[in-house]
Order: C-alpha cells, then sequence, then structure tokens
C-alpha cells in the first residue's frame, strides 16, 4: 500500500468557523493532520508525496468558475479588503448567502464567497488553494495507483472533502477527494461504489453523482434531524433521473455506538454488493469514535477494525481518502489500523 501525503496540505492553517452562533478555532487544523502523519509513520508506514496530475482530475469533478473562485480567492480577499479593518481582523467567509433560485453571482469577493459557499465551515486562507489542490493529487495519485496495481492504497486528505458539491466550499471541504478519485477510477472501471463511513452526510458526494447509474453513492451517518449537515442525508434521496436508485442514505442515532454503527455497514456492504462494481472508494472518515469530542458518537476502535475487515472482504480494487476524524489520543491509530487490515 502507498500512503500518499504532501506537507503542502499543513499551509491550509488557523482557521475557524462557525458553531453555536460563536466564531471558533476550526476542528479541521493544520496540527491534526500533522499528528495523523506522526502516527502512521510511528506505526511504520511511509508517506509519499503525490506527483502532480494537473487540473484535468479535479475539472472532471468539479465546475469551472468555482475552481477559479477557489484558486484566486485569497489574493482577491487581500487586494479588495487588506488594508481596512474588514481584512485586516476579519475572517474570509460569507455574510451573505444567495436566497433565490434567480439570484445572481456578484462581482465583489465578499459576496462571491456566499455565492461559492454552502455554510461558514469553510473560511478561505492564504494556503487553502495549495492544501486542498495537494489533497486532491493525493487522492488522484491513489487511484492511479490502485488502477495499476488492483491494491488498496491510501490518500491523507486534508483539507477533507466530502461536503463539496461541484460548486461550492461546505463543511471544512473545497474539493472532493473521494469524488475525483471514483471520477478518476472510472476511467477503466466501469462501475464504481463511493462507501463514506463518515460520521456526518457526504452531502457534496452525493450531489456530485445523484443524476448518474455509473457510480453509487453510500453514505452511512448520523441523521441529520438532528446532525450537521441537517438538510440532507435522508432515507428519501434515492437519486435522480438515470441515477434514480444509485444513491443510499443509511443513518443511526446521535450517540450511537458500535451496534448501530455496524447495523448500517451492514445494510450499506449490502447495497455495494447488489451494485457488483469494479472498483470502490471508502471514504474514511472516524468522527464517530468515542473519543472525538467534535464527532460526539461512542463507536469503539474495535468497531471500526470490523467495518475495515468488512470492506476489505469485498474484495474490490480500493482507494482509501480520508475525510473527518479530529483530535484524540487514538487518532491517527484509528487510521493505521483499518490500514493494516488492507495491507493483509
Amino acid at each position: 500500500m502507498t500512503i500518499f501525503w504532501s506537507e503542502d496540505q499543513l499551509l491550509h492553517r488557523n482557521t475557524h468557523f462557525v458553531q453555536m452562533g460563536a466564531i471558533r478555532d476550526s476542528r479541521e487544523s493544520a496540527e491534526r493532520a500533522a499528528s495523523i502523519a506522526v502516527t502512521l509513520r510511528a506505526r511504520g508506514k511511509v508517506l509519499t508525496a503525490p506527483e502532480d496530475a494537473g487540473m484535468v482530475p479535479i475539472l472532471a469533478v468539479h465546475d469551472a468558475d468555482y475552481v477559479d473562485f477557489l484558486r484566486g480567492a485569497w489574493d482577491r480577499w487581500r487586494a479588495e479588503y487588506g488594508d481596512t479593518p474588514f481584512g485586516a481582523g476579519g475572517h474570509a467567509m460569507p455574510n451573505v448567502f444567495p436566497q433565490a433560485s434567480y439570484a445572481q453571482r456578484p462581482d465583489l469577493i465578499v459576496g462571491q464567497i456566499g455565492w461559492y459557499s454552502g455554510d461558514m465551515a469553510a473560511e478561505i486562507v492564504e494556503g487553502t488553494w495549495t492544501a486542498a489542490y495537494a489533497a486532491a493529487q493525493g487522492a488522484i495519485a491513489a487511484a492511479r495507483a490502485v488502477d495499476m496495481t488492483g491494491r488498496a492504497h491510501y490518500a491523507l486528505c486534508r483539507p477533507p472533502g466530502h461536503h463539496a458539491p461541484a460548486g461550492k466550499a461546505m463543511g471544512f471541504c473545497y474539493l472532493n477527494n473521494a469524488a475525483i478519485a471514483g471520477q478518476e477510477m472510472r476511467k477503466t472501471a466501469a462501475r464504481v461504489a463511493i462507501l463514506d463511513v463518515d460520521v456526518h452526510h457526504g452531502n457534496g458526494t452525493q450531489a456530485i453523482f445523484y443524476d448518474r447509474a455509473d457510480v453509487l453513492t453510500v453514505s452511512m451517518h448520523s441523521h441529520p434531524r438532528s446532525y450537521y449537515p441537517f438538510f440532507t442525508g435522508y432515507a428519501e434521496e434515492r437519486g435522480e433521473g438515470a441515477g434514480d436508485g444509485f444513491n443510499l442514505n443509511v443513518t443511526y442515532d446521535f450517540g450511537a455506538g458500535d451496534a448501530p454503527f455496524l447495523e448500517a455497514l451492514g445494510r450499506s456492504i449490502e447495497a455495494v454488493q447488489a451494485f457488483a462494481p469494479d472498483a470502490l472508494v471508502l471514504a474514511l472518515g472516524v468522527d464517530a469514535s468515542e473519543h472525538d469530542t467534535h464527532g460526539r458518537h461512542a463507536v469503539t476502535r474495535s468497531a471500526f477494525g470490523a467495518m475495515a475487515r468488512r470492506t476489505r472482504d469485498l474484495g474490490l480494487p480500493t482507494v482509501i481518502v480520508q475525510e473527518g476524524g479530529y483530535e484524540s489520543g487514538v487518532l491517527g491509530h484509528l487510521i493505521a489500523d483499518v490500514l493494516d487490515v488492507f495491507e493483509i
């Protein structure tokens, strides 16, 4: 197994998000990612920088205007507001979102941040584009390695990606690494399944493939009636058009432990098997862990091991893409445990 990681992914740092009415330090920090890398190395893993595959695989998933915005947003923010109190002491976050189907994209960067954001958990800083681009390159490299070897490979993607649809940043996510990997695998695999085990609904991944029958999207997550992202992730969302029946959301209750988590996994695995894909993307979030104070659920380390074994036993060429999982004493070990299973 090759583990793809770039130090450029640490350049997105010192970010914030709005939680319960307050601007707080982001839980998706550079220190979090660095600690995962340290633990993986301590567990004997070798981390490899991906080659630069360019923009084409990214633009196969994301809208070109959104990518252009994201690439230039920080420079424009500094140019337009850098010498004002708003730019010097504020945060590059939206203060208004489009409210109608006939809304139009404005010219000023503060308006465009609202146009291209789904919430206030995707602040843009100086290193955001560089880090997001590097994370996407890791996902692309892992997909290509799987295609070449037929074995599992892992991308330590940071920032994560599964909340980002084709044209927005949201939920700590800017480029949808799992979707980019899945689309890359479609070059040689007729049918690809994406299994998202993060505690939050993979709304961006769902949206990207919602009208397609060649990519099955399965997300198992805490029920959105009382959990982020709140508005999507319900069982009724099955896809549309050609994609009708090719999206599945499997939920468990807030605070759930091993039994509901593994029951949701079983239903998810059954759906993947019924689809009979040629390749798999495992969107690996470990924020349902009992040790994760941001996720606030109660899944044990042993249950994550069971998840890894059941996913490995599908016997599919598998790209593992990192999603959530936040600072705790076992964070890196949870991920290393999963990788160990796939290396057997």
